[in-house]
């Protein structure tokens, strides 16, 4: 899948603000959910990650609690995104990974022999660090997924992509030009229309590995402020090294280091109260 970009048209730095996005996403509660509100839709029982004989994650056992944006944090080489990808089996492919243990998705393992991988992927979506436009038109990027799925008839597909487009704040920027390449877009821009085609396939959970680590800060705004417009209908995990990303955005928050979890609780007790020294010595700046 290409990636390469045309040389970006000037003029094409329009971000949707924070604003503008919560006049057009679904009107949801933004404030940081207690845990007690939420059932659990994803449970990790004593997984251990491994590419080759090297373990990344040992020993995981945690509950992901359904409705609520749960961050990742830790050091570069704690296995955040390890586990990200593991949660819609993203490492599959890559032929020294090995997994001991379970992930439990609605109580039923992701490996399971009656899973299946396409269906799953839909279930569980994804967003990754750089944007990633597929080599066709703005319009078919947004519905690639709806399409392959046949979730809806053919002479939906552009009513999908202006509803998903409004949602993420791109609508008005892209209207009359859905045919153009996506490679046009600004950098935002394209990970907005990312994100639109992560949400067409109507997704139960949504994993993000560091969606605005490559935006500028009006672009993390946006995307920032629609995470917190997603929940409670779409469970969030981001893996995040932004510490004040985490605490903003967050609900609940695991903190990964040396392979273990470390910690995992309601965000502002990790951040404020956490149980455990190495937690706190981690979100107070003191190593990572």
């Amino acid at each position: 899948m290409s990636t390469q970009s045309d040389p970006a048209v000037p003029g094409d730095g329009y971000t949707a603000t924070a604003a503008e996005i919560t006049q057009v996403a679904p009107a949801v509660a933004t404030g940081a959910v207690p845990a007690a509100d939420h059932g659990i839709v994803l449970r990790a029982v004593d997984l251990t990650l491994s590419f080759g004989s090297r373990p990344v994650l040992t020993g995981i056992t945690t509950d992901i609690s359904k409705g609520a944006v749960t961050a990742l944090i830790g050091p570069t080489g704690s296995g955040k995104t390890t586990l990200l990808r593991t949660f819609n089996r993203m490492n599959d492919k890559v032929s020294t990974y090995r997994h001991a243990g379970d992930v439990l998705l609605d109580g039923r393992s992701i490996w399971h022999s009656g899973v299946d991988l396409m269906s799953l992927r839909r279930r569980v979506g994804m967003l990754f660090q750089r944007p990633n436009p597929f080599p066709m038109s703005i319009l078919d990027n947004v519905v690639a997924g709806t399409r392959a799925h046949r979730m809806v008839p053919r002479g939906g597909l552009r009513q999908v992509a202006e509803e998903h487009l409004t949602a993420v704040g791109l609508w008005h920027a892209v209207k009359d030009r859905l045919k153009d390449s996506p490679f046009r877009l600004s950098g935002g821009q394209q990970q907005l229309l990312c994100l639109a085609r992560a949400l067409a396939i109507k997704p139960e959970i949504l994993l993000l590995d560091e969606p605005t680590s490559a935006l500028d800060p009006n672009a993390t705004e946006s995307i920032e402020a629609l995470i917190r417009q997603l929940v409670p209908d779409i469970t969030v995990i981001i893996v995040t090294h932004n510490m004040q990303q985490a605490a903003r955005v967050s609900d609940r928050t695991m903190f990964l280091n040396k392979g273990r979890l470390v910690e995992h609780g309601e965000t502002r007790q990790v951040f404020e109260h956490p149980a455990e020294e190495e937690t706190a010595n981690y979100v107070q700046g003191r190593f990572g």
